[in-house]
């Protein structure tokens, strides 16, 4: 398992909670910046969506996802299996999660902890 899929993985006591303070990390020193920023999350009858940041190398096998159902509504979690080494403008760009491959239902409730970043500005 690479270092980013644990740190991942150690969010899972996390899945209680709503928030840390300003500065706090997640147990076992996996902090929340281990998760990738999107710019946008939208779920609809296929699955989730999230919205990323790419230079021109992401793929979607680059991501790995995270779902924690402990608590009364599941958790999920994004991350960066390698980091995008391009050098191109930075570019928004839309991965697919089916429901399926995810483990939930349709219409299920879900909390994603990656932190919201604002999206790059458009090419013109």
């Amino acid at each position: 398992m690479n270092r980013r899929l644990f740190a991942i993985a150690g969010l899972a006591a996390l899945s209680a909670c709503a928030s840390l303070p300003r500065g706090a990390q997640a147990p076992g020193n996996a902090g929340f910046e281990l998760l990738e920023p999107l710019s946008a999350v939208q779920a609809d009858a296929a699955g989730v969506t999230i919205r990323v940041r790419s230079r021109g190398c992401t793929t979607r096998g680059d991501f790995a996802f995270y779902v924690e159902k402990d608590g009364p509504v599941p958790t999920l979690a994004f991350g960066r299996r390698r980091v995008d080494a391009c050098s191109g403008p930075a570019e928004p760009m839309e991965i697919a999660f089916t429901w399926a491959e995810l483990g939930l239902r349709p219409g299920e409730p879900v909390f994603v902890v990656n932190p919201l970043a604002s999206a790059p500005a458009e090419s013109p």
